[in-house]
């Protein structure tokens, strides 16, 4: 690998990182509004309050293959280009439907900045393509620095937008997201036009496998399983969690700066967590993650003040990030150069078809059982987690000579 190539793979993963920070702020916006929003729309019954933040992450899913062979058909940045102009679309249409009180409306427009979304979430695989293996793994902790301003952007788009357009709530904030987006636009018109990934090239000579011989692969499975965990959980509580701290008592400024501190929690561990993957190795990091997540279970637990959502919020960030990131690494040992496209693509249907499933489920728990029966979910997943990774462990200990 020469120094030629690590300088562009590292000058491509500061780009994504822009790409992130602009385009992962529409994921806090949809998520801090997903669920008031829907409230307000639905009226007495709030049951299906969170049915749009579902409709969110059901379109990452949906989005996800979609995504993958519109990339391999056309090339990373014309790919990107076309996720962000979807994006737009869905959030001119959420501020339509806000201003029509159409709750439905509202939740098919969330399906489809999900489904802009689905392309977002290949920034860290596209980071992954070039350099070195030693640099994958921070190459995709970089691009999810760029999270830590989307940190940032999204919650405060919401907080000083919402009523940019009263008396329609909350329709200020999905359109002033659009310039989000038209930013990530400008970004991505800097990567040079990639080839399509389907063209042939001496790195995607050897032959793809068919995709069932991948998924079988017990490193991919337990990678997609403690990857999927790790989102799943930590959707299934960020969902829940600001209505969870109105029916406390706390506003929605305080339920959003919530979100703000998890989803900064979520990223700023990027920072180092590249560098504690190639020290410890991904299996160990992944299960830090969710040791971290049994902590955030812990403290919600423990109490409704502000600190303690607060605290909760923040711990689940973390977590996330370290089994997030290092379950990712995992993913990319197991493919082909020829192979990524569909492999990661069903990495991402996978894991965002459970994640949509989990915020959907957010709202029956929290409004059937409880905040207590959400955290108390945490328990048994990150248990069979945790039991995969030391079968995995197990399984691949080198035989004594």
């Amino acid at each position: 690998m020469t120094t030629a190539e690590n300088r562009a793979a590292r000058r491509n993963a500061m780009l994504y990182a822009a790409c992130q920070a602009f385009g992962g702020a529409i994921g806090p916006v949809n998520i801090a509004l997903g669920g008031i929003a829907g409230s307000y729309l639905l009226g007495a019954d709030k049951s299906l309050a969170t049915v749009p933040v579902t409709g969110y992450t059901l379109g990452i899913a949906l989005g996800a293959l979609p995504a993958a062979m519109l990339m391999r058909a056309v090339g990373r940045k014309a790919g990107f280009m076309c996720g962000a102009l979807v994006g737009i679309a869905g959030l001119l249409l959420a501020a339509w439907a806000l201003s029509l009180h159409a709750f439905w409306l509202f939740s098919a427009a969330l399906l489809l900045t999900g489904a802009s979304g689905a392309f977002v979430q290949q920034y860290r695989f596209a980071a992954a393509d070039r350099g070195s293996t030693d640099f994958k793994a921070k190459a995709i902790s970089w691009v999810l620095i760029g999270g830590v301003f989307a940190a940032i952007l999204g919650p405060q788009t919401v907080i000083r937008t919402k009523d940019l357009l009263l008396p329609v709530p909350f329709a200020g904030a999905f359109l002033s997201a659009v310039a989000l987006l038209a930013a990530s636009l400008v970004v991505l018109s800097f990567l040079a036009p990639s080839v399509p990934q389907g063209a042939a090239t001496g790195e995607d000579a050897a032959p793809a496998r068919p995709l069932g011989d991948i998924l079988r692969q017990p490193r991919f499975m337990v990678a997609v399983l403690c990857g999927t965990a790790t989102y799943a959980l930590m959707s299934l509580v960020m969902t829940a969690a600001p209505l969870a701290m109105l029916d406390c008592g706390f506003d929605a400024e305080e339920s959003t700066l919530g979100i703000q501190w998890h989803v900064l929690a979520m990223f700023v561990p990027s920072f180092f967590t590249g560098h504690l993957i190639a020290r410890f190795g991904k299996a160990a990091v992944v299960a830090t993650g969710l040791l971290i997540l049994v902590g955030c279970a812990l403290l919600a637990l423990a109490g409704i003040e502000l600190l303690h959502f607060w605290g909760a919020l923040i711990l689940l960030g973390v977590g996330w990030n370290f089994g997030f990131i290092g379950a990712t690494a995992m993913v990319t040992e197991t493919y082909r150069p020829s192979e990524k496209g569909k492999a990661q693509g069903a990495n991402d249907f996978i894991l965002f078809g459970t994640v949509a499933f989990a915020s959907f489920m957010s709202g029956q728990m929290l409004n059937t059982w409880g905040w207590g029966a959400v955290n108390w979910t945490i328990f048994p997943v990150v248990a069979l987690s945790l039991l995969a990774l030391a079968w995995l462990a197990r399984l691949e200990r080198p035989v004594p000579a």
